[in-house]
């Protein structure tokens, strides 16, 4: 992968593939985007079993810092609503949030693991992954031979999901998509409703390779959908994607999240400020903006607009 700045424009070459154009503005200008009442819903840091280039209390000053509301830690391996308390009881002024991802290090489809989590004092846990990097389609789709979790048997969700599906109704949870295939999320959504699930929120929806159809029917179901600034920085998507499905689908179904804290990639707050001024440079207007950064995730958190 080559980038090259052109005119105040970064692209982004491929090695065999197109050029993806992201047109972010420069260090200076982005410093003057204002994160004002932002949440990020997709924010990694340590501890973890992999590198990561801040930890939860390091994240949550540099977010309050930057004048954010909120933001939501995931790990994929161990839930994160306990550390969202921790850091919420050392950082003032900024709203943290956890959850757990139901992957094969929680026992996978496991309720237990929700009820366990939902338990935890602070009440901090809002969030249901289903499984990521453990999940079939995954880990089949990458060619791998490792051990997954299922979310469907025979066409239908598992058993398990029934249970699971039930606790975060009951107590007003956000059932996130994980990395499931766009055939399985349709499904899913629609089971997860009859259980009485009203925040679903489509994992990085993309990354996952629904057709435009498939996209437009999750948002039909009143599903949220992720967009993350990480697959723009690795050039896995453009700027220029996202903005023709958000003009086509609507801002309203949509959440930016950054996905950030590989220990290489740019600060959360860095990689924030990219995500507005590139969407700005590409004509989305600061009310498309404010709705997926900021009224979106609020909603499906529980927070005042």
């Amino acid at each position: 992968m080559i980038h090259a700045r052109v005119n105040g424009v970064m692209l982004t070459l491929v090695l065999g593939g197109a050029l993806a154009v992201s047109a972010r503005g420069g260090p200076a200008q982005d410093q003057e985007v204002s994160l004002a009442g932002a949440i990020d819903f997709h924010v990694h840091s340590g501890p973890d079993s992999r590198p990561r280039s801040v930890n939860d209390l390091e994240v949550a000053r540099m977010t309050q810092r930057a004048g954010m509301r909120g933001i939501v830690l995931k790990n994929h391996f161990t839930m994160t609503a306990d550390r969202a308390a921790l850091a919420m009881g050392q950082v003032e002024g900024i709203e943290i949030f956890g959850g757990v991802v139901l992957n094969r290090a929680v026992g996978g489809i496991n309720p237990e693991a929700v009820r366990q989590m939902v338990q935890f004092a602070g009440g901090l846990g809002k969030v249901v992954w289903l499984p990521t990097f453990d999940a079939e389609y995954y880990v089949t789709a990458q060619g791998g031979s490792d051990p997954f979790v299922s979310v469907m048997r025979d066409g239908k969700p598992v058993p398990e999901l029934a249970e699971i599906f039930t606790l975060v109704a009951e107590n007003d949870l956000v059932l996130a998509m994980g990395h499931s295939s766009p055939e399985e999320v349709l499904i899913l959504i629609d089971e997860a409703r009859r259980h009485g699930v009203e925040q679903i929120l489509v994992t990085h929806v993309f990354s996952q390779r629904p057709s435009r159809v498939q996209v437009q029917q999750m948002a039909d179901a009143s599903a949220l959908l992720e967009i993350d600034w990480y697959a723009v920085h690795l050039g896995n998507q453009t700027i220029d994607f996202y903005v023709s499905a958000i003009r086509e689908i609507g801002a309203e179904h949509f959440v930016m999240s950054s996905d950030l804290g590989q220990a290489t990639s740019p600060s959360h707050v860095e990689g924030l400020r990219s995500y507005i001024t590139a969407f700005r440079n590409a004509g989305l207007t600061d009310d498309q903006i404010d709705l997926m950064l900021r009224r979106n995730p609020a909603r499906l958190l529980g927070l005042e607009p």
